[in-house]
Order: C-alpha cells, then structure tokens, then sequence
C-alpha cells in the first residue's frame, strides 16, 4: 500500500468515529449557517483538525485544502491533501445515517490516493492510481449498461446554485424518460463510491467543490468509470460540473445535458 494512503485511512477513521460517536450526544452538535443553504458544525471543524494533525504528523511540509481551514502552505507544493471532514452535513445535522470522511492525495497535478469512509456502514472506499478501487479491501468495478434503460441515476440538486435549477430539472426531466429512477442521497462522495461499486449506474452534479469529488473521481476512474464534465471534457475539478458512469453511459447522460442544459452550466 502507498504510505500516503496509509496515513489518509488512519486520518480518515480518526475523523469518521469522532463524527459517529458525536452522534451518541446530539445536543452538543452546534450547526451555522457558512453560505446559502449550506451548513457547518463543530464536528465538521473537529474531524478536520483530527484529519489535519495525522497528515502533519508523517507529512509536515505537504500543502492541504480543506473545506473549512482552506488552503494550509506547505514547503512541499508538489503534494496536496485535499479533505472533506464531513461530506453530507446536512444528512448529519438532520440524524440521516450518510455521510463520509473524503481525503484526496494529488502529487503534481495527479490524483494518486483516495479514501472515502463511511463510518455509519464501516465502509471504507480506497484507491492507488493504476492499481484499482476497493471497498472494505475487496477489489470494485463498475457497472457497465448498454444504454439508460433501467439505469439507477444518482445525482444532487444545486441547492447552492438555485438559478439553475429550471436548466437542470429539464435535464432531469429527459433522463427521467429513459432511466429506470433516480437517487438523490446527499453525499457527492459516496455517490461517486456507489458508481464505482455498482450500486448505480451512473452520476451526474453541478456545482461542486473540489473536496467533494477529489477523492471519489479517483475511486470511480479506478473501478472502470468514465468521468467528464458537461461539455465532456476533464475539467471538472474546475468547473465542479460532473458526469460519472460506463463509457455508454456517460454518452447518454452527455447527450441529455447538451440537449436541455444552458449555456451558463455547459461551460
């Protein structure tokens, strides 16, 4: 195993039992509002000083992004640790059982290992690039479907970005014709793990930020998965617009976004 991806599992299950155990004394979970609609807590704010310190304690030098410190400078800024403490807030705040640590190792502008726990179902999603995904150390892949019939979409809504959402609901309302349903879960990290599992059939989101989707792209890409964004192309780290799924898949899920997507989000 990469130490890198050691140390990200160690972060990562440091992180996801502090999360879980919180749970056991729900009046002392504080929430706030950082944005539109969108909520940050103490333990949030915990996990990730749990996950910070286990990276500075084996890599002092190495840069990190988090979603809630930003950007620590390191003296080493070829290596960058990307975190999301606590992707799915709002399932925890609101007690719903899904939610996942995310950590991301890029070396150089290249995604090299990711994890995603899931401390509800003690699940944990690795990858090594060139060397597979995994769930619970057993390899993954993903599901490859001829065409969107029967497929089991999962996506997000652009909570944050409501000046989309009649473009976007025209798009889910093509696919909707063609798919057999949609899952709407609340976790871009383990929607992207579930893709790589096979446990649907496809992805699609826009808006998201680059700890929502570091670790779980690489996850996806590992297990077989095809991932672009709207317009196909690979910069979805930067537009935080993404389309995950089997090589036909993402064709069809593509074709229903150029067709019923404005301008604003096909960019």
């Amino acid at each position: 195993m990469h130490p890198m991806l050691n140390i990200a599992i160690r972060a990562a299950r440091k992180a996801g039992n502090h999360i879980a155990k919180s749970l056991e004394n729900v009046e002392k979970i504080e929430s706030t509002l950082k944005g539109t609609n969108d909520f940050v807590t103490n333990v949030d704010k915990e996990a990730e000083t749990i996950i910070i310190d286990t990276i500075k304690n084996s890599y002092p030098e190495h840069c990190i992004i988090a979603e809630e410190n930003g950007t620590i400078d390191g003296k080493d800024k070829d290596v960058q640790w990307i975190i999301d403490p606590l992707d799915g807030t709002t399932n925890f705040v609101k007690g719903i059982p899904h939610f996942a640590v995310s950590i991301a190792v890029r070396i150089k502008g290249k995604t090299e290992v990711a994890c995603v726990y899931d401390p509800m179902q003690n699940e944990l999603f690795t990858a090594q690039r060139g060397s597979g995904a995994q769930l619970n150390s057993a390899r993954i892949r993903v599901k490859q479907p001829k065409d969107l019939q029967g497929a089991i979409i999962a996506t997000g809504f652009p909570f944050k970005q409501k000046q989309h959402s009649e473009s976007y609901f025209k798009i889910m309302s093509a696919m909707f014709v063609e798919v057999a349903d949609f899952r709407r879960a609340g976790s871009a990290a383990l929607d992207l793990c579930y893709v790589a599992a096979g446990r649907v059939d496809g992805y699609f989101e826009l808006g998201l930020k680059p700890w929502d989707i570091a670790a779980g792209e690489l996850i996806a890409r590992e297990a077989g998965a095809i991932i672009t964004d709207f317009a196909g192309g690979t910069e979805y780290l930067k537009s935080g617009n993404l389309v995950a799924s089997s090589a036909r898949g993402v064709k069809s899920l593509l074709k229903h976004i150029r067709e019923n997507g404005n301008d604003a989000i096909l960019k």
